[in-house]
């Protein structure tokens, strides 16, 4: 697959074999496994970055070199890098300060086989007992024209240009957001197309979280509900909604708490009601609304979601169960509605101030790096 960043990937390749450069990327998994995880790097700020795969490898790599056996010396005889090392050096990388152990310890080479089913290798080798991990030289170390290139430096290389290209362009999307906190009181339409806009279908899945999360938040905030443990104590409360983890944490399906109703909402951008039905399993059958990244209208969606519990159990009291469960079903029209209500109230910036924040926790800004 070639896509906008293949062309860095090969000018890396050429620079350091010339006109192999080619040969080596055909005869290279790794190398073409890293071209499908950088598709992203053009495509702005709001797209996936895939840092947790890429890095494992990053750090598998960098730790090879570091210890000079891309130049010399028995691989095979080697300890092998700590996990506690890696770990840590992932985390200093940039957009890597919250990354989790999932990449290093299976998902890479899960992922690996996935997209090469017939390749004879994964790449990250490990002992858990000790630890201790290992890059498989098998595919770094490759046979091209009848000799052994060693392609560890171009891996670095090629990783470190991508992590360049998405700091720049999430770069632009934090001064785009600053820039538009300094007119909020001169030109608010413009700060609301802004936001508008980060509600698209297409939009990334954690973009379009952040943006849901921070359009609901202060829509509820003016909202009011009276709560007491006795008839003299009640008092009026605002609702308030709390993001409860990231995009990637695996917090068993609830994505927003709402205080003081406690009402759990989950965000989804896929209309297929197996995916549903998970998560009211993990919450058990406690209602949730779905916050849902799609066009389509309540109504569809719901009787979607109806006519996927009558196929998938065939008892009408377990049907009635599941879709009772569903609390409310928020679209893109509720959230742009949500979006002209927060604007009613002159609580715009506030949304645009969420979206800063909540940007630079999801994506690993470190704002004094």
């Amino acid at each position: 697959m070639k896509h906008s960043f293949t062309e860095t990937i090969f000018d890396v390749l050429t620079k350091h074999f010339g006109e192999e450069a080619e040969a080596i990327f055909n005869n290279s998994e790794l190398l073409k496994y890293i071209n499908q995880k950088t598709v992203s790097a053009h495509k702005g700020s709001k797209a996936r970055g895939s840092f947790g795969n890429l890095y494992a490898i990053y750090v598998l790599v960098e730790d090879y070199i570091k210890e000079g056996f891309h130049e010399k010396g028995d691989y095979s005889k080697y300890e092998g890098a700590k996990f506690s090392d890696l770990f840590k050096r992932q985390r200093e990388l940039p957009f890597g300060a919250k990354l989790q152990n999932h990449a290093l310890n299976q998902r890479m080479n899960l992922e690996f086989r996935k997209y090469f089913p017939t390749c004879d290798f994964i790449p990250i080798i490990r002992v858990v007992e000790t630890k201790r991990y290992w890059i498989n030289t098998n595919l770094i170390e490759l046979k091209v024209n009848k000799k052994t290139v060693n392609i560890s430096q171009v891996i670095i290389e090629i990783i470190d240009a991508y992590a360049a290209s998405k700091r720049s362009a999430f770069e632009s999307f934090i001064e785009t957001c600053e820039r538009l906190k300094d007119i909020e009181n001169e030109q608010p339409e413009e700060i609301k197309s802004f936001i508008l806009g980060l509600l698209e279908p297409n939009i990334d899945a954690r973009i379009f979280e952040i943006v849901s999360y921070s359009i609901l938040k202060a829509d509820y905030n003016d909202q009011t509900v009276y709560f007491g443990f006795t008839e003299d104590s009640i008092e009026p409360e605002n609702l308030k909604l709390y993001k409860t983890g990231r995009t990637n944490a695996n917090d068993g399906g609830i994505d927003f708490v709402m205080k003081p109703l406690g009402r759990f909402f989950q965000v989804t951008e896929t209309t297929d009601v197996k995916k549903y039905f998970l998560d009211i399993d993990k919450l058990e059958k406690f209602p949730i609304t779905f916050v849902v990244k799609s066009t389509e209208t309540v109504e569809k969606l719901n009787d979607r979601i109806k006519e996927g519990a009558k196929q998938q159990y065939s008892v009408e009291a377990i049907v009635n169960k599941y879709v009772s469960c569903i609390e409310e079903i928020i679209n893109i029209d509720k959230l742009k509605s949500s979006l002209q209500s927060a604007e009613s109230k002159g609580n715009i910036p506030d949304v645009l101030n969420e979206i800063i924040k909540q940007s630079k926790v999801e994506f690993n800004y470190d704002v004094e790096e």
